[in-house]
């Protein structure tokens, strides 16, 4: 995909297309005019002479919920702000998938459905004005959930370039069912304590390249998801052919994440070349019964983590969403069903880890589905020598406290640990408990 394919008809200068209106960006967001209604119409009406790349100049632009047509792309300039209402009357409420299902929630800053060849690219800003709506979901007055700052749905050739995006109020990009996604080179900052603030989920999408990104959030920091056993079978597809390359990750509960939302699958992922610094865990897999679906044939390679409590965290009693529930957080065998999810094929290979905390690996199959022909491989994990507590390595009821541990290891079938070094552990480097037979 060329960076500018969504011209279309070529460039349109915003603020000349505006000027009749009088609504010029200022430098005080406070004082600028909503834009929504005139910016929707320069998007309506390029996409009705064949396309267009709306070009944002320097200074902030207000807005509400705008959505791209086909053929249309943003670019906000060197200086250029695009900032979102504060008013919640400007994101109406749509139904949309989120967190696996489709439920009405307020629409996203930027949004498409069902659009050919659109795209948003920098090296501009794009600020969610977040700090209202954490505050509300804190005090539990929303009355749907909080919008995405870039959210696509059934969408094709998609391209996020080289803007910098802030304060997203929830998810910060989320591309639904989409195809031939590329995102490279954007930055983005959500504060650590900002609730669900997830950097880019690509969810029940195909032939996803992120590469290049730097990500702090206030939760995971990429999360391949594929829906949720309570979405419609033909809504969750599978994701797959997901490439993640050269992105660097800081502040967040996941580096990767693949899961929890899992029911249509995920398959055939490359993580590469990726540097994390202070995630909570560094390659995180999260599932659990009831859920269905399977993940399997991903491999993460040369990767470099300092300061990561749990360099690698593959959990099948994830607890987020069934906190207490006897039958996620039973530890016996249970009979395999439709909900069963499966773990298979994980390859770990170049890892180098500084500053682990709660243990070098955390691998929790169940008895009923063990975790399948995992491999680490020329993996050198160096856990804190004076980390002192024990703490959560994943996050699910009646899992063990652990510090300073080594490999942690339950209900593993063909387990392959090949030139693996842990320095600084206390017990044992490998705690296996009884592997399952191969």
């Amino acid at each position: 995909m060329s960076e500018d394919f969504a011209r279309g008809g070529g460039y349109i200068d915003v603020a000349g297309a505006l000027r009749s209106r009088a609504a010029a960006p200022d430098s005080d967001p406070a004082s600028v005019r909503l834009l929504t209604r005139p910016l929707q119409a320069l998007i309506d009406r390029a996409s009705e002479r064949g396309g267009g790349t709306l070009v944002f100049g320097p200074g902030t632009w207000r807005t509400g919920a705008l959505v791209l047509r086909d053929d249309v792309g943003l670019r906000l300039e060197h200086g250029a702000r695009l900032v979102a209402s504060a008013d919640p009357a400007d994101f109406p409420v749509r139904a949309q998938r989120w967190e696996g299902r489709t439920v009405p929630v307020h629409a996203p800053l930027i949004g498409a459905e069902g659009a050919r060849r659109i795209s948003v690219t920098g090296p501009g800003l794009v600020d969610g004005s977040g700090e209202s709506w954490w505050t509300a979901f804190r005090e539990g007055t929303l009355d749907f959930p909080r919008p995405r700052l870039v959210a696509f749905q059934d969408c094709r050739d998609v391209l996020l370039e080289g803007f910098t995006a802030v304060d997203s109020p929830s998810w910060t990009v989320n591309p639904v069912r989409c195809e031939r996604v590329e995102i490279r080179g954007i930055r983005i900052e959500n504060p650590p304590d900002s609730p669900n603030t997830d950097g880019i989920d690509p969810d029940s999408c195909r032939d996803v390249r992120i590469s290049g990104c730097s990500i702090s959030a206030g939760d995971d920091c990429i999360a391949v998801k594929s829906g949720t056993e309570d979405e419609e079978p033909r809504l969750r597809p599978a994701s797959e052919l997901i490439v993640i390359t050269g992105c660097v990750f800081e502040a967040g509960h996941g580096g990767v994440v693949l899961g929890s939302e899992m029911s249509g699958g995920i398959r055939d992922v490359v993580v590469s070349a990726c540097a994390f610094r202070g995630t909570d865990r560094g390659i995180r897999v999260k599932t659990r019964r009831g859920r269905g679906g399977s993940v399997e044939g991903a491999v993460f390679s040369d990767l470099v983590m300092r300061d990561v409590p749990v360099p690698v965290a593959v959990n099948c009693y994830y607890g987020c969403g069934a906190w207490g529930d006897p039958v996620v957080a039973d530890k016996g065998r249970r009979l395999p069903d439709s909900g069963t999810p499966g773990v298979s094929r994980l390859r770990f290979a170049a890892l180098q880890a500084r500053g682990a905390r709660y243990c070098a690996a955390f691998l929790y199959g169940l008895p009923e589905a063990p975790l399948d022909a995992l491999s680490f491989s020329d993996c050198d994990f160096e856990i804190d020598p004076d980390w002192t507590e024990a703490g959560q390595p994943e996050m699910g009821d009646g899992l063990p406290d652990l510090g300073r541990a080594g490999f942690f290891a339950r209900n593993v079938r063909d387990l392959e640990l090949r030139s693996v070094r842990i320095r600084g552990h206390r017990g044992p480097e490998f705690d296996l408990g009884d592997p399952e037979p191969t």
